[in-house]
């Protein structure tokens, strides 16, 4: 049986994906039989030929439209043959360890409901988003407004990213990033897969809030790392704009996603926890912050 099959979702990233399989098959392999698939979002880069040409063994679905990340993901979960999936992105390079010092910490505690590492961004600083907690109210208005910054180790300003707790140490975090989310498979069609109504963005923390609605924890597992050139398929980040291969309509269309995913979650999980006038706010909070973001697109 195969231990561990790698899910990753592809649009027009050729260079980086050659760089990632190439980590993947560096790293320290797992001893039963790994499989990595492919989901190609109808790149219009060379990532198909690529393929065929380096990688042949690697599974490929080719779409004939982008379908987003999360039903691009449910399509390749969908063919796995492993016990464990890791769902990962196509803008990660792994080290020696990444895959079997996590799964090995995940197989000898089968309580845990997911793991990931630390992710390393291009400068050398960590990922924040990949150690994050969930996005209430309280927690977007801390972070939002600068007070985390002010009180980095206090627990009731650092909700939103967790920096109070100890980075170096193995510890449950609420939510990490679709970056790197390894996970038993069962589990994962318990849970009922990823929620298709995100197309980009969001739908990783709430595959994680349904983690932990199943009571089942999420681990930060700190022992190993992979670089993270995070924003590289959206183009919408400064610091992964030289290895991005984006237009300037698609990194709008990114935007409206990542917009839309905000309401989508506070609707789904927090619109009747929260008097409505709170609801009110926040939601018209995400739609200005989200006009100044389709703005800046707009005119780059």
């Amino acid at each position: 049986m195969t231990s561990l099959s790698i899910i990753i979702v592809n649009y027009n990233t050729a260079g980086l994906l050659f760089d990632c399989i190439t980590s993947i098959q560096k790293a320290e392999q797992p001893q039963k039989k790994l499989e990595i698939i492919v989901v190609d979002n109808a790149s219009t880069d060379n990532s198909l030929k690529m393929l065929s040409d380096n990688f042949p063994q690697v599974r490929v679905i080719a779409n004939k439209k982008n379908l987003g990340f999360a039903r691009a993901n449910n399509l390749g979960a969908a063919i796995t043959t492993g016990k464990y999936l890791l769902f990962l992105n196509s803008d990660t390079v792994l080290k020696k360890y990444s895959l079997v010092k996590p799964l090995k910490y995940l197989t000898k505690n089968p309580h845990i409901g997911a793991i990931t590492i630390k992710l390393i961004l291009k400068d050398g600083s960590l990922d924040e988003d990949n150690h994050r907690g969930f996005p209430t109210p309280w927690a977007s208005l801390t972070h939002f407004s600068g007070l985390s910054n002010l009180f980095p180790k206090i627990n009731l300003f650092t909700q939103y990213h967790q920096s109070n707790k100890n980075l170096e140490s193995i510890h449950s975090i609420p939510v990490a990033a679709g970056s790197f989310l390894m996970m038993p498979k069962n589990l994962f069609e318990r849970i009922g897969h990823w929620d298709e109504q995100y197309f980009f963005y969001g739908e990783d923390i709430d595959l994680c809030f349904r983690i932990n609605q199943a009571g089942k924890k999420i681990i930060y597992y700190p022992k190993v790392s992979a670089l993270h050139l995070k924003g590289a398929s959206s183009g919408l980040r400064k610091e992964s704009k030289e290895q991005a291969v984006s237009s300037k309509q698609n990194r709008i269309k990114v935007a409206k996603a990542s917009i839309e995913a905000m309401k989508i979650f506070y609707n789904k999980f927090y619109k009747d926890k929260y008097p409505a006038l709170l609801t009110w706010v926040v939601l018209a909070g995400i739609s200005l912050k989200g006009q100044f973001r389709l703005l800046k697109h707009k005119l780059s």
